[in-house]
């Protein structure tokens, strides 16, 4: 057996299990973590014979492990060491050792909440933190908690966290101050080559085939290049093979989670004798695998990552930059076996701007899946222990995503069909689909459909149609539906269909255990995809703008539209399944639907369906209309004209209005503005002294949030957009002041001032303090600044030349007088020679007029 660099780690982590029930495990990718450790631990006195179960974040790592592991016992996979992953597995009675996916780990607590059995649980790679991830960890240390504590009678549980980049002291504190351990690994250096700036909206594809081919030509051994997705890959291995056409020495082998298992291990086996491999890689290769004979990395920079938008309840797959601890990582495979090379396709300035690592996926994720487990297993996100909690918002949107399917009650308590979407391996809408599908006898079509939607796009480019895509997974060119559809095997991905077909037939065998409630009488007819697909999707039940158009409007409210010409746009219905704005577009484009008919809305969709009396407002006309509506969502599908106007439902229609558009749709004049400022100056003096007020909140806020209380009353002659200007809001505002406030505002916050020259000058309360403009000439004689609210409030002078523009700003009469008005006189003298301009203002006459009258 090799020496690897986590050999010499072993004795201090069997050490810190046996005498502690938790530990974490730092090791760079190559250190031999996944394969050393879970053997290392195999036969500790603790364990006591029980299983270990061993999670990583795919299912190609997963199946890796395994067989790796069960190479270095000399075993096939099935017996010592075995796996489990989603449409595959291999255990058997003697299987000590099982390597799961995160999600499968998931599902089996909820079984069985205390392992039983179990004796050490491995997070491999926890670094990703995917979201099954964070629920396996939270769910476990709950249900060790309650059922496997250490004073129990039970084994304890352990649980061991490794990773080859990880926040460790972070990890530790979530484990009770877990023990920290660390190896350093062992890796070659590895020359990193930096390439220039990579430019917003560029091209990715040039630039590697550029590097690659440099990379060919200066560096010996396999290459390893890191691109987003598949689309990436495929599009670089075309251009690799026209330019590489006549070299025999080199291998090219894609490398990502859909492709079948031969062509997987073609790209993680070393190469032939005098052949070379260029592996055109995901982030899968990042720490999952170890891929034998590379010493060159071309790396792009990017991953494909999901990303959950709360507005249109979709998640989209992003493209971003990734992390600078995974670039370390993607680094560091170039320098396993000797020392390497790095290319990267971004500058070293622009390494400094990258984030220091990956943000957890929960933080960003669609969590209906995570809310309707936590539901079954019965306890909030507060309840468990969490590195990252569950965001509020989304977790929120969650909970009504679930009631709307039914899997929740009025109180957030999981019904009955809730429980049977949650033991389904599907994403809680797809749960839905399933079992609406088989309760109508069509099983059949639901777990294929739901297969379909499971797995990426088995007919890329091939249109929206989801029939197409039925039509070719059941070998058929023909669906019953009046027309033919080509539906061919153009554009198909030949393994991704075998890949659904596999996921029907394991979907098909959860059902078939379920009875069949209430069957429909034609089974076979097309119209059942649609309502299959509403199910799964009822916010994105579609209308269409207009006949024949491309535009559709969905029952979320949003927009969306086909990018092409596309044979579903006769269609005036649609269920969308696939939807998103990519790179380069600005609108959602519809990517997979289904047509449906309106009429399943009065049979098995009639839940989608509720009857609302609108009473609003017709922008274009300006009037007020009733009618009652039947709408799915946000789309009107039946209407008619209610007679009679309910009094009360009118005024709150109005009242709605004006909310909507704001109170300027009132009649405001700048003096009823002066006055509301007037009171908020007042509310505000005696907030400020004693933190509360007999003066009411009139600010324009408070107003909108208040229109049922002192607006409603006066409401009843107003039909017309128009009418609004028809009211006494002068009238309707100064009642909300009750006696003596409206003697005590004239008093304490006058209109305005009386000056020495005997003038009455207004005052301005739309700034604060509130601001006196008035003639210089016109204050000789005051010494001080005037003062309102009982003294307790300050006015601004805005002091005026002759041509009343102003010559100062103050609020300090004396301090102006005494410093700045020797200089102020000095200049207006010099402008103004016939006016009146004293030495001595404090003892002058004030006036009005050019000069004092003699």
């Amino acid at each position: 057996m090799n020496s690897l660099p986590i050999d010499a780690l072993l004795p201090a982590l069997r050490e810190a299990l046996a005498s502690r029930h938790e530990a974490v495990l730092e090791a760079p990718p190559g250190a031999g973590k996944t394969t050393r450790v879970p053997l290392a631990l195999l036969d500790e006195p603790w364990l006591a014979g029980q299983r270990i179960i061993m999670l990583e974040p795919r299912r190609l790592a997963a199946r890796a492990a395994a067989e790796r592991l069960a190479s270095e016992l000399g075993e096939a996979v099935g017996e010592t060491v075995g796996y489990r992953i989603r449409l595959d597995s291999k255990v058997g009675p003697r299987t000590r050792i099982e390597v799961v996916t995160e999600g499968i780990l998931a599902r089996r607590l909820q079984e069985d909440p205390a392992l039983e059995g179990v004796g050490l649980v491995i997070f491999d790679e926890f670094h990703e933190r995917s979201l099954d991830a964070d629920l396996a960890l939270a769910l476990t240390l709950n249900g060790r908690a309650m059922f496997r504590a250490p004073d129990s009678d039970e084994p304890a549980l352990k649980v061991l966290l490794m990773s080859a980049t990880l926040e460790g002291e972070r990890l530790a504190g979530l484990l009770g101050d877990a023990p920290v351990l660390r190896s350093e690994g062992r890796m070659f250096a590895v020359e990193v080559r930096w390439g220039a700036p990579f430019q917003v909206g560029e091209w990715l594809e040039p630039r590697v085939l550029q590097t690659v081919l440099q990379a060919l030509a200066d560096e010996p051994g396999s290459v390893l290049v890191f691109l987003p997705g598949q689309a990436e890959i495929r599009r670089v291995n075309e251009q690799l093979s026209e330019a590489l056409s006549g070299r025999r020495d080199i291998l090219l082998c894609p490398l990502h989670g859909e492709l079948d298992l031969s062509a997987q291990r073609a790209a993680i086996e070393p190469a032939p004798a005098g052949l070379r491999k260029v592996v055109l890689a995901t982030n899968i290769a990042e720490t999952s695998l170890t891929i034998d004979g590379v010493r060159v990395v071309v790396d792009a920079g990017l991953a494909r990552v999901p990303r959950f938008d709360p507005g249109s309840g979709m998640t989209r797959l992003d493209t971003q930059r990734i992390s600078r601890a995974a670039a370390t990582q993607r680094a560091g495979r170039a320098g396993r076996l000797q020392p390497g090379a790095c290319y990267r396709l971004w500058s070293q300035a622009q390494h400094e701007q990258l984030a220091a690592y990956s943000a957890a996926e929960i933080l960003q994720a669609d969590l209906a899946g995570l809310a309707l487990q936590l539901a079954r297993w019965g306890v909030q996100p507060g309840e468990l222990v969490w590195l990252d909690s569950p965001p509020a918002a989304a977790y929120a949107q969650a909970q009504d995503l679930l009631t709307r399917l039914g899997a929740l009650d009025g109180h957030g308590t999981l019904t009955r069909h809730g429980q049977a979407m949650a033991e389904l391996p599907a994403h809680p809408r797809i749960a839905h689909l399933l079992l609406r599908g088989q309760a109508l006898g069509l099983a059949a079509l639901a777990c294929d459909l739901a297969a379909l939607l499971g797995e990426r796009d088995i007919r890329r480019g091939a249109g929206a149609d989801l029939h197409s895509r039925l039509a070719l997974l059941s070998g058929e060119n023909k669906v019953a539906r009046g027309e033919h559809r080509n539906a061919g095997h153009r554009n198909a991905d030949q393994s991704a269909v075998q890949r659904v077909r596999q996921l029907a037939r394991q979907f098909h065998g959860y059902l078939k255990r379920l009875p069949v409630a209430s069957p429909v009488a034609d089974p076979e007819h097309s119209r059942w995809l649609g309502a299959l697909l509403a199910f799964a999707y009822p916010d994105r039940v579609a209308q269409q703008r207009r006949a024949g158009g491309a535009e559709y409007r969905l029952a979320n409210g949003r927009a969306a539209q086909f990018g092409e010409a596309d044979g579903l746009m006769k269609y005036p219905w649609l269920v969308v399944a696939d939807l998103g704005s990519r790179q380069g577009q600005r609108e959602e484009r519809i990517y997979l639907a289904a047509e449906l008919e309106p009429a399943l809305f009065d049979g098995v969709l009639a839940e989608q369906v509720s009857a609302q009396q609108i009473l609003d407002w017709d922008e274009r006309e300006g009037v007020l209309r009733a009618e009652r509506q039947r709408k799915v969502g946000e789309l009107v599908l039946a209407r008619e004209a209610l007679p009679g106007l309910d009094a009360d439902a009118r005024a709150q229609a109005l009242v709605a209005l004006v909310r909507r558009k704001g109170l300027e749709l009132l009649p405001w004049t700048p003096e009823l503005r002066q006055w509301q400022a007037r009171v908020a100056l007042l509310r505000g003096l005696d907030l400020a002294q004693t933190g509360s007020s007999e003066w009411p909140d009139v600010s324009d806020q408070a107003l909108r949030d208040s229109l049922e209380d002192w607006l409603t009353p006066y409401l009843d002659k107003v039909n017309r957009l128009s009418h609004f200007a028809n009211l006494q809001l002068p009238g309707i505002l100064h009642g909300l002041l009750p006696w003596p406030l409206p003697q005590r505002l004239d008093e304490w916050a006058p209109k305005a001032l009386g000056v020495p020259s005997g003038s009455r000058i207004g005052l301005d309360y739309s700034e604060q303090p509130p601001v006196l403009a008035v003639r210089l000439q016109e204050l000789f004689g005051l010494a001080e600044t005037p003062r309102i609210a009982g003294g307790r409030q300050v006015v601004k002078l805005h002091l005026l030349s002759p041509a009343r523009r102003p010559v100062q700003v103050t609020q300090d009469l004396a301090s102006f007088w005494a410093n700045t008005y020797a200089e102020v006189k000095k200049d207006l003298k010099g402008r103004y020679p016939k006016h009146y301009w004293p030495d001595d203002p404090l003892i002058a006459e004030p006036t009005a007029r050019a000069k004092p009258r003699q």
